[in-house]
């Protein structure tokens, strides 16, 4: 399952992710999302679980829990939508 976590604090890490959530199972995968000009962090990340009821334990547990004095959100992520509302090519130019 893929799980949305939102309000990161700027200074969570993708290995601090992988700890939080690998209390309740297998994590195959954390990021965290980053600006691509400032290679800040956005604030918010994905956790790749295999295990669907370790995925549901883990969202249940730390959706509202503080992570470094901040109340980060945790979902099931939402498929990616794709941009430009259906025609040829997405919406997107490549450089």
């Amino acid at each position: 399952m893929n799980i949305y976590v939102g309000n990161l604090p700027y200074s969570a890490s993708e290995s601090s992710l992988r700890e939080q959530f690998g209390r309740f199972g297998t994590v195959s995968s954390a990021r965290i999302i980053t600006d691509r000009e400032t290679g800040r962090s956005k604030g918010f990340g994905f956790v790749e679980m295999p295990d669907h009821s370790e995925a549901e334990q883990a969202i249940s547990q730390l959706n509202g829990a503080e992570l470094n004095g901040r109340n980060i959100t945790v979902n099931e992520a939402r498929p990616r939508e794709e941009m430009g509302g259906g025609g040829h090519g997405g919406g997107r130019r490549s450089r």
